[in-house]
């Protein structure tokens, strides 16, 4: 976990407890003792969202968990996360997850395929610099534990993997990588990872996959090479945001692309 502003670290554990209840901007001010202003501030520079956005991602994921392991209807789910409008509730779970909370219930019949493909996948791309107009970002990703499995690496236009990533791939193993032809813009570099056997409902709710985040923007301009970028994996921490976008969807857009 981050040293930054530690003070918060109690918040984030309240928010976790409390995540099916009102919370106002008021209240979790007055909770860490701070202004509404000073604690917006400092809750975006520790975890790179505001706190309005982490919670409605929370609530996002909760919502995923019930989906799958319950046989609630989805209007009640909707309304169990605070949501009465069952449209409001299915567009943005469309937007942020990547399917409807229909197809993501069903996609525990498909998951296991993927990851089965993906295992037995003979041509994966290299990680060889491409030649392109538009800049490459290449860098190599490490891990704090040992790990063998598919890495899921991209990147996204906000600090929280959510949505389908704008530029991205899945790796095969730990170690270099590139992603071509970026086109200018400001994105925030993250990956998970689904272990070689491990069941659908464990990555299509990935509370446990090691991960990594930048919480410090990538720019890329048109006419300047990307940094090298050296990340590592890293078990879930409490500060960290949801992995919403549902991780079988961008396997099968990988076995999918253009060979």
């Amino acid at each position: 976990m981050t040293d930054l502003y530690p003070e918060l670290d109690e918040l984030i554990h309240y928010i976790h407890a409390h995540i099916y209840e009102p919370l106002t901007l008021a209240q979790l001010s007055r909770y860490a003792a701070y202004s509404p202003f000073h604690f917006t501030r400092i809750f975006k520079q520790r975890l790179g969202l505001t706190p309005q956005h982490f919670i409605s991602s929370l609530r996002l994921q909760k919502a995923k968990d019930l989906l799958l392991t319950t046989p609630f209807p989805i209007r009640e789910i909707a309304e169990e996360i605070g949501q009465q409008s069952l449209g409001t509730f299915t567009t943005r779970f469309t937007q942020r997850v990547g399917m409807t909370p229909s197809v993501f219930r069903q996609s525990t019949m498909f998951a296991d395929d993927h990851l089965h493909q993906l295992a037995n996948l003979e041509q994966w791309p290299t990680p060889g610099i491409v030649s392109h107009i538009y800049p490459n970002l290449t860098g190599t990703i490490h891990s704090a534990y040992p790990f063998e499995g598919v890495i899921l690496i991209g990147l996204f236009t906000k600090p929280i993997p959510e949505g389908l990533p704008k530029y991205g791939t899945l790796l095969r193993s730990l170690g270099d990588f590139c992603i071509p032809s970026i086109q200018p813009g400001t994105y925030y570099l993250m990956a998970t990872s689904v272990a070689w056997g491990m069941e659908s409902r464990e990555f299509l709710l990935p509370h446990h996959t090691l991960r990594t985040r930048c919480k410090m923007p990538i720019f890329v301009k048109m006419s300047e090479p990307i940094p090298d970028q050296n990340v590592e994996l890293y078990p879930p921490r409490i500060d960290d945001p949801p992995i919403l976008i549902s991780l079988s969807l961008l396997m099968k857009r990988f076995l999918n692309r253009p060979q």
